[in-house]
């Protein structure tokens, strides 16, 4: 062999690694099949946070404590228990696997109407109403240990796809608009409380599945696991190490403190649920529901209701209902599951309306502070001349509904970005993970054994192996 043609034989693999790279990241693109989605969605995106940039610095504005009117609340909620009755949808099908106890459409009805009282609570400044407030938002976390928990008992998917899909449906959009508009994150505390929710629950899922796989059954791995959890949060809620919250903020460290047990609360509640499930099957999936227990049910939740409210619920001062709250929250959410499960018809049967509010409650959430209301929840915004505080009622209602024709469709909008984002990213995630487990088990057979097509064979059965796991 020449010289020269040993230097094209080295320019040669000179090359063939650069051409390899090249390769190798067009592929990765060609994979990612939803980028123009994703880069669709930030431009989306970077409208929606305009939108909310020019409702929060709107000029003509009064403060909201100057809009604290409780009649107009419950004149609200009024209206919105006419648009439930309105939209009610009874669904015979919903049964054909069995009465469904904390349906799905249930469970967006719920957080919907809980979270129109939420914004109306900060619209009017309704401060007598705040104890039900602090239930209804710890009903929301409790979800959070509920449904995760659910999820991973069902699927055992601990994958980095799942957490990365998690992570970005809580976080993405509130931390953009937090840095769009440079207000604190702590403004959204509910955001933390989830993320921090779902990682408790994954974590307390991912030791009851190492317990499982040491040989114990389903109610002890879950036992164990569960207790462990209440472990590690009474040496970290009821000791001194709870002060290291404050390292972020006393924001931070009141609201974690309000809502300490509410995702375990769920996750030990989301224990139970097959028992539960049992119990509606034996009370009222026959043609002949056991009217007794029904009334039991109905006449036990009630009562854990007015026990809250007339033991804790009816306290004016907030500094003396906050500390015991997250040790009694839980009665009032027993109860209102209760009731709203006490029959097989009530099962079935859902508001489309609130079930809509229900589906962009993370959205409304954070939104609320910059367009329905502004200067970071501080102020109203006047947008209908003369519709200050000391302007008519017709003209404060006028403007009000006109902020929440703008504010509710850009939630909606907002929601439909996020998720575009959430599943692109997810996507490439899954898309990398491959490539990564691809490129390991091709140098694995490089370096182990010379190549042949048996080797291929058993390479390629690892790479798919690998891609049905992730």
């Amino acid at each position: 062999m020449t010289l020269s043609g040993q230097s094209s034989d080295n320019q040669g693999d000179q090359e063939d690694p650069i051409t390899t790279k090249y390769g190798k990241s067009m592929s990765i693109l060609q994979k990612w099949k939803s980028r123009k989605d994703f880069a669709l969605a930030q431009v989306q995106v970077v409208v929606i946070l305009a939108i909310a940039y020019i409702g929060n610095n709107w000029p003509t504005t009064y403060p909201r404590n100057d809009n604290h009117d409780p009649k107009m609340f419950w004149v609200m909620n009024a209206a919105l228990l006419v648009a439930t009755i309105l939209t009610l949808k009874h669904n015979k099908d919903a049964s054909s696997r069995g009465v469904q106890l904390l349906s799905r459409p249930q469970t967006e009805e719920w957080k919907g109407w809980m979270q129109w009282a939420f914004i109306m609570y900060h619209y009017y400044r309704v401060y007598y109403v705040y104890n039900e407030i602090r239930v209804f938002v710890s009903a929301y976390v409790w979800m959070t240990g509920f449904g995760n928990f659910l999820y991973f008992e069902k699927t055992q998917d601990y994958s980095i796809d799942r957490i990365v899909s998690m992570w970005l449906r809580i976080n993405y959009f509130p931390l953009l608009l937090s840095f769009a508009l440079s207000c604190p994150l702590e403004l959204y505390y509910v955001v933390p409380l989830h993320t921090v929710g779902f990682f408790i629950t994954m974590f307390t899922c991912y030791i009851s599945t190492f317990f499982k796989n040491k040989g114990m059954g389903y109610w002890k791995s879950n036992t164990c696991a569960i207790f462990i959890m209440l472990a590690i949060h009474i040496l970290f809620y009821e000791t001194p190490a709870v002060e290291f919250l404050k390292l972020f903020s006393d924001e931070y460290h009141f609201r974690f403190q309000a809502d300490k047990y509410s995702a375990w609360v769920g996750i030990l509640s989301a224990m139970f649920w097959k028992r539960f499930k049992e119990y509606m099957q034996w009370a009222y999936a026959s043609s002949e529901p056991k009217i007794l227990a029904m009334w039991i049910q109905r006449l036990l939740g009630a009562f854990l209701i007015f026990f809250w409210y007339y033991g804790f619920g009816y306290m004016s001062d907030k500094f003396m209902y906050n500390p015991v709250h997250p040790y009694i929250f839980w009665l009032p959410v027993a109860g209102w599951l209760m009731l709203r499960n006490s029959s097989k018809y009530l099962c079935e049967l859902h508001s489309t309306a609130l079930e809509f509010l229900g589906r962009i409650t993370l959205e409304t959430y954070v939104l609320q502070f910059h367009v329905f209301m502004c200067k970071n929840v501080q102020h109203i915004p006047v947008i209908i001349p003369g519709a200050t505080a000391d302007g008519p009622l017709w003209l404060r209602t006028a403007n009000m509904l006109l902020c929440g024709s703008i504010f509710v469709p850009l939630a909606l909008w907002a929601r439909k970005v996020t998720v575009m984002t959430q599943n692109s990213v997810t996507e490439l995630v899954g898309v990398l993970l491959n490539r990564s487990n691809n490129s390991s088990k091709e140098e694995t057979a490089t370096l182990v054994k010379p190549a042949s097509n048996e080797g291929t064979g058993t390479s390629a059965a690892a790479d798919a192996t690998i891609s049905e796991k992730v």
